[in-house]
């Protein structure tokens, strides 16, 4: 019978660690969650914690595919890189302009990426990742309003080692990483880990028969440790890394229009449709480079840490949104877009680049080991640049044209472009402490003040080809401003005995203003986004039984958003206008629960369990209707209807029509984007010795549930992602102490297919015809079969 007694409690879910502290059990993760090193059963936090042997073993290769590993993260598919970000507990960053930071922080050995667009990397010689979840700005900054992915990577070793990782799956799925460490002289030890990737497409191209929606890319990390003294160490670390895409394409999962499918043949949408048909490929390429010099100076009952960090980011992508075939303009009936008489014939020129830099230092002081009184305090300083540039082209036909898909005779081309460099420089004084009053009590409280400037100088060119008609009003111009706030954290932790404890925590959370860089932007005029603050509550329980067979960590929360910083859009197709407008929504909140727990009956067999119940809401004005019910839209002029498309009338005194507006909806209640209110992991595994050599056969299956997710902050039902549960599974050998391994796995294993995100995207999608929806996807929405295998020296 398991033992009603607590012991600690090991990463839920994950597996257990390789890396201990003296004086803790070598099955204890050792997390820096609270930026000190910690047990992670002591903080008093909601942390997954990820370790390299959990990575390995569900073949996660990226950022992207993490989410397999915790219930409480999604990813919200876009375009591009900039386009895409993470969600935790159902919130993550509704805007996708530079000049506005994500609102999941994503930390890479101590040094933060100043944008999202630089979230999406491949891993290579991690050591383990970390998601708080929650707001976790009084340690990590204004940018993790919703939570932090905290990635470690490995450090130099004092003996000379190695170990080489290779993957070979379906579709031309091609991975390979390897490290090598050692010492160079007793004070000084080095590491060198590479990787390099060529992942087929798993889309066809019809006209080409080019596989897409493939990438390829190589990354170099060199880490350089010389102990100085005996207390005080330099940490050197320079990476760089290059992944080129043909990636995001959408393809048309619906039609109900036969001149779509007319167009698009011999493409036949559906949600399990893998072929597209288009003379222009998006693509998306991305270079990173940082160096960052880490310093530790240990002082006995505490370590001061000085991190500074450079980080040099690029950006090329494109997206064609007409997605057609069509080299030349064609005539394409009845979506008269671009005003009346003239109907969209050619739309693929649609992107831009970008170029970031960041210099950023943070210097602190946190106590060593279990105190009384345990404490982090710090300053934090950041100035980063951003220049961004964007094309946007597209060609119309008349309307009466000719038959549908033949070239124009007479096409007009739009044009726009725009240029555009925002800078912030802000600085923080943060701390943190945690008093043990008596017993297993203990108080926490935390404090961040902090103060950024911002602006943004920019212009719009329009024409930006000579010969052509404007895409959008020119501008130009420079705006800026400024913020200061406090935020911090309180709470109250009781320890049971070291075995189990439980927390409750109150945080308030702050992402700061921000300013629009994209084409479109009046940069005369424009004011910030407002500040986005969170107030968050949180209890949980963390345990184990004495003899670690049941492993449990339980969290409830609740988090009240104002002023959530949102992208709306408030086009008017019927009118021809485009339109998105980064504005604050009113009042939104998640609130759950989430569990993570280990079953252990016997030492090698274990079932791993996690479960997120997230309910999400939102209020906020003046969103653009589902397409298919703007055609009915109503007309008010005062009075406006919540929850109901309608039609906004402006009279002057006289009564007399001054405007009326697009279709248009106050949404109260509404359910944020990309956030399933449940989502379920089950991962039993088991080991089974063969013969007496240590060699072992291990077996692992993989169950990932969610269930419906609105993929639209529009609220149209048209773009639900239905519930689905995707299966994994995996059988390899392992040499004696895991010195090699082959490992054999499918993913999706019933071929169940699914959308990342969907959207109304096609050449005539419009009030009139709102049933043509495209979808972004990935490689796991249809199964596939390969091979891992690896060895350590």
């Amino acid at each position: 019978m398991a033992s009603t007694m607590f012991v600690a409690l090991p990463a839920a879910a994950q597996g257990i660690a390789d890396t201990s502290e003296a004086g803790a059990a070598s099955d204890e993760i050792i997390v820096t969650a609270q930026k000190r090193s910690e047990r992670l059963q002591d903080v008093p936090l909601a942390v997954t914690a990820v370790t390299a042997d959990a990575l390995a073993r569900q073949n996660i290769n990226d950022t992207a595919s993490l989410t397999r590993a915790v219930p409480s993260l999604q990813l919200q598919q876009g375009a591009s890189s900039s386009t895409g970000g993470f969600r935790i507990r159902g919130v993550g960053t509704q805007l996708f302009s530079l000049g506005v930071e994500a609102s999941v922080a994503m930390v890479v050995d101590g040094v933060v990426a100043a944008r999202q667009t630089q979230n999406f990397a491949d891993f290579a010689d991690i050591e383990r990742i970390e998601v708080l979840r929650g707001p976790q700005g009084t340690l990590f900054g204004k940018n993790a309003t919703a939570g932090v992915i905290n990635i470690v990577t490995a450090r130099p070793k004092d003996v000379f080692g190695g170990s080489i990782d290779a993957t070979v799956a379906e579709q031309n799925e091609y991975r390979v990483k390897g490290t090598v460490t050692g010492p160079i002289t007793d004070t000084l030890k080095a590491r060198v880990s590479g990787y390099y990737n060529s992942v087929g497409g798993y889309l066809r191209n019809v006209p080409t028969g080019e596989a897409v929606n493939k990438a390829e890319g190589w990354g170099l990390r060199g880490k350089l440790d010389w102990q100085a003294t005996p207390d005080l160490n330099f940490l050197l670390t320079m990476d760089y890394r290059k992944n080129d895409t043909s990636c995001c394409n959408a393809v048309i999962i619906r039609s109900q229009n036969p001149d779509t499918l007319a167009l698009i043949a011999p493409v036949r949408p559906s949600i399990g449709n893998t072929r597209i048909s288009q003379d222009v490929i998006a693509f998306n390429d991305d270079r990173q480079f940082q160096t960052a010099l880490e310093a530790n100076w240990d002082l006995g009952a505490a370590t001061i840490t000085s991190i500074t960090a450079y980080q040099k980011y690029k950006n090329e992508s494109n997206f064609p949104p007409d997605l057609l075939n069509n080299p030349v303009p064609v005539y394409i009936p009845g979506n008269a877009q671009f005003g009346p008489g003239l109907t969209l014939a050619k739309f693929d020129q649609n992107g831009g680049g970008i170029d970031l830099r960041q210099f950023s230092h943070e210097l602190r002081i946190a106590s060593n080991g279990t105190r009384d009184l345990t404490y982090v305090l710090g300053l934090f300083y950041s100035n980063v640049t951003i220049d961004r540039d964007f094309l946007r082209t597209a060609s119309t036909c008349p309307t009466d044209g000719g038959p549908i898909g033949v070239a124009c005779a007479n096409p007009l081309t739009f044009s726009a472009s725009s240029l555009s460099r925002n800078k912030s420089e802000g600085i923080a004084g943060f701390g943190q402490v945690e008093w043990r009053v008596a017993g297993g009590l203990k108080l926490i409280g935390g404090l961040r003040v902090q103060h950024e400037s911002t602006s943004v100088e920019g212009s719009t060119q329009a024409p930006a080809i000579v010969g052509t008609i404007p895409f959008a009003a020119p501008y130009a111009g420079k705006r800026s401003a400024s913020d200061t706030a406090v935020t911090g954290k309180a709470g109250v932790q009781y320890e049971f005995s070291r075995d189990a404890q439980i927390y409750a925590t109150y945080t308030r959370g702050y992402k700061g203003l921000g300013f629009n860089t994209e084409l479109g932007t009046d940069f005369a005029t424009q004011d910030p986004v407002l500040p986005e603050h969170v107030n968050a509550y949180e209890v949980g329980f963390k345990g184990r039984t004495a003899d670690g067979v049941l492993t449990v960590a339980l969290a409830g929360f609740i988090a009240d958003y104002t002023d959530l910083q949102v992208l709306a859009d408030r086009s008017n197709l019927a009118a021809g206008q485009y339109g998105f407008v980064q504005t604050n929504a009113g009042k939104s909140q998640t609130k759950g629960i989430e569990l993570e727990a280990t079953v252990k009956p016997a030492d090698n067999f274990a079932v791993s369990f996690g479960m997120t119940y997230a309910k999400t809401r939102l209020d906020v004005d003046g969103l653009s209707c589902a397409l298919q019910d703007q055609a009915a839209a109503n007309i008010f002029t005062g009075n406006f209807p919540v929850n109901t498309c309608y039609r906004r009338q402006t009279l002057d005194t006289n009564g007399n029509v001054i405007a009326t507006s697009g279709a248009l909806q106050d949404i109260r209640g509404g359910i944020l984007p990309v956030s399933p209110k449940l989502r379920l992991t089950i991962s039993p595994s088991y080991e089974m010795p063969l013969g007496n050599n240590g060699m072992s056969a291990v077996f692992q299956t993989g169950i990932n549930f969610q269930s419906k997710q609105q993929t639209s902050l529009e609220q149209d039902p048209l773009l639900e992602q239905e519930a689905y549960a995707l299966v994994d599974a995996s059988i390899g050998i392992r040499g004696p102490d895991n010195r090699w391994y082959v490992t054999g796995f499918v993913r999706n294993l019933f071929d169940q297919h699914f959308a990342a995100a969907k959207i109304h995207l096609s050449p005539i999608a419009t009030p009139a015809q709102p049933f043509d929806i495209a979808a972004f996807t990935s490689k796991e929405s249809n199964r596939y079969f390969g091979v891992n295998f690896g060895a350590k020296f």
